[in-house]
């Protein structure tokens, strides 16, 4: 009989194309990649894998079997979470993989899960948003939260269940003595001189800058600074070095040597998205972590 990890392995190597892709997916190192794909291949009696030069393909046998893996680990999950749920047990490890300012959404929850569902354990990974999905999608992660913005969706992958917690509205972050702190509502279109500070370009952050200076401003951005860290931004600007925009989560105004401010017309929100695969939607202690992150009172949506 088949091994399912082995069969994972097999999995992973298909949707990420060399060993050293999957080894660091699933922080093996490449060479124990390579043995348990071996041993799978004996197991299978035929050739899976066919090497090319230096990489590894996939024989028509190893796609067929890659199929039914993709199958046996989604029945498998399905099948330990419906055994949970008539049971009745919400315990075991929840990994949780988030974007840094959502921390401040997971820890609260923690504390709830602590009191109320004591034999749950979270695990937590901080990462980028993109990381976060393609751990959930590689079976490294449980639940991932990411965020959306209207002109930046991100695409609803089969497979995968996305619920909506509470939006979280951006600001404007200048630095305290700057002409506009004092302002109501910041015009972005009077920012157009000003030096930039946003996130890496294949970031959300660093395109909902560019996007928002675009659409209310008319101009690009000079981003002369790039980092997802919200506190390496707050730093930037405390010191007079760059403006930015960042989400109430970041918790701008508590910082002391800026100022938070409105951006003038329709407020900029980001959506912040809960998701867990489909067949892991009656596991009770997913579904604990997944209602611990929503405020009471909340209903869950999507």
């Amino acid at each position: 009989m088949m091994d399912l990890h082995r069969l994972r392995l097999l999995s992973e190597l298909r949707r990420r194309g060399t060993v050293a892709a999957v080894a660091r997916a699933l922080a093996y190192s490449p060479s124990t990649v390579s043995h348990q794909l071996a041993a799978l291949q004996r197991e299978a009696g035929t050739e899976l894998l066919r090497r090319e030069g230096r990489l590894l393909r996939l024989t028509p046998a190893a796609y067929v079997l890659a199929d039914h893996a993709d199958a046996l680990l989604a029945r498998m999950e399905q099948a330990e979470a419906e055994v949970a749920a008539t049971a009745g047990l919400v315990a075991g490890v929840v990994r949780v993989a988030c974007f840094p300012t959502a921390v401040s959404l997971v820890g609260p929850a923690i504390a709830h899960l602590a009191r109320h569902h004591p034999a749950v354990r979270v695990q937590t990974t901080v990462t980028e948003p993109h990381i976060a999905l393609d751990m959930l999608e590689s079976r490294s992660c449980d639940l991932a939260i990411c965020d959306e913005f209207d002109a930046d969706p991100r695409p609803r992958v089969p497979g995968l269940h996305f619920a909506e917690l509470d939006p979280d509205r951006i600001w404007l972050v200048v630095p305290r003595d700057h002409p506009q702190a004092g302002a109501s509502a910041a015009r972005i279109g009077e920012l157009a001189d000003e030096v930039w500070a946003g996130g890496p370009t294949e970031t959300s952050h660093g395109r909902i800058v560019a996007e928002v200076c675009r659409e209310r401003g008319g101009f690009a951005p000079d981003i002369r600074h790039r980092t997802s860290d919200a506190q390496a931004l707050l730093f930037l600007v405390g010191a007079g070095q760059a403006v930015t925009l960042l989400p109430e989560l970041a918790r701008p105004e508590q910082a002391t040597e800026v100022a938070a401010v409105a951006i003038e017309g329709p407020p900029v929100v980001r959506r912040i998205l809960a998701v867990v695969r489909e067949t892991a939607l009656r596991d009770p202690a997913v579904s604990a972590v997944r209602a611990a992150l929503r405020p009471p009172g909340r209903p869950a949506s999507g």
